[in-house]
């Protein structure tokens, strides 16, 4: 049997995958400084994260560039990283690829 699974499953596989590569960088503060140093390919936040926080991760994503995805619960990172976190970047550019077109 071929079960198919969707897009949004393989991405969060893809993303705990990548955690077990060492390719993420976890945490708001830590996502940011990352950015400013030109290291994240794709920033991950959390649908349901703080307006504040929101608006200053996007701020950044958008000043530096880096796509953002924001469709995932707080709850469905922490389950494909295996860390509670709501703010995460991809430092790889394969995986980023990956996700972000899976994401589409």
């Amino acid at each position: 049997m071929n079960a198919q699974v969707d897009p949004q499953t393989k991405a969060l596989n893809l993303l705990g995958l990548a955690r077990r590569a060492q390719q993420l960088v976890l945490g708001e503060e830590l996502v940011v400084e990352a950015a400013r140093h030109g290291q994240l390919q794709l920033i991950f936040i959390a649908s349901d994260l703080g307006p504040n926080t929101t608006k200053r991760i996007k701020n950044k994503a958008n000043f530096y560039q880096i796509p953002m995805i924001e469709v995932f619960s707080a709850t469905q990172l922490t389950h494909a990283i295996g860390a509670s976190r709501k703010v995460i970047g991809v430092k790889d550019a394969g995986f980023a690829k990956g996700m972000v077109s899976l994401m589409q």
